[in-house]
């Protein structure tokens, strides 16, 4: 069995809506559902927009492997009606399903690298991760997420 980390965030149309739905599908598509934070109220990153974000972190045990896990996230997104995956440059959209971490892997190729690699810079990821995952190792920070927040906190303030 393989323990996956998710984010999950919506800034358009009934964000609850999205994201719930997104945790129905990963639930029937990819695993059973460990454990999902609470739903985070965040501003727009990377980009400026008038729409505030929904987000969450959930944790997910699954027999498939990480690029199956990426494949069944993105057809989620098309599913529930997303057009068009950022590539560098972010925009708003009705879902975004981002992995952050797949076991304690350090993978990195043309379609994923994990953990995410910019977690640890991202208060609507590290804020819900903290809550259901706050002793989950970062294996190339080589700190819990617990003390990545700390730090986030420190230098935010």
């Amino acid at each position: 069995m393989n323990i996956v980390y998710i984010a999950l965030g919506a800034n358009l149309g009934d964000r609850k809506y999205y994201l719930t739905r997104a945790v129905d599908e990963i639930e029937k598509r990819i695993g059973e559902i460990i454990s999902l934070s609470a739903f985070y109220e965040t501003e727009p990153w990377g980009f400026i927009s008038r729409y505030p974000f929904l987000n969450a972190v959930l944790r997910v045990d699954t027999e498939h492997d990480a690029i199956s896990v990426l494949d069944l996230t993105q057809s989620i997104e098309k599913d529930l009606g997303r057009k068009v995956k950022s590539h560098g440059s972010y925009q708003d959209r009705c879902i975004d399903i981002d992995l952050l971490f797949f076991n304690t892997e350090i993978l990195k190729n043309d379609r994923l690298e994990l953990p995410h690699p910019l977690l640890q810079e991202r208060r609507f990821v590290l804020e819900p991760l903290v809550e259901i995952a706050p002793d989950l190792y970062h294996p190339i920070l080589h700190k819990t997420i617990k003390d990545i927040w700390q730090e986030f906190l420190s230098v935010s303030k």
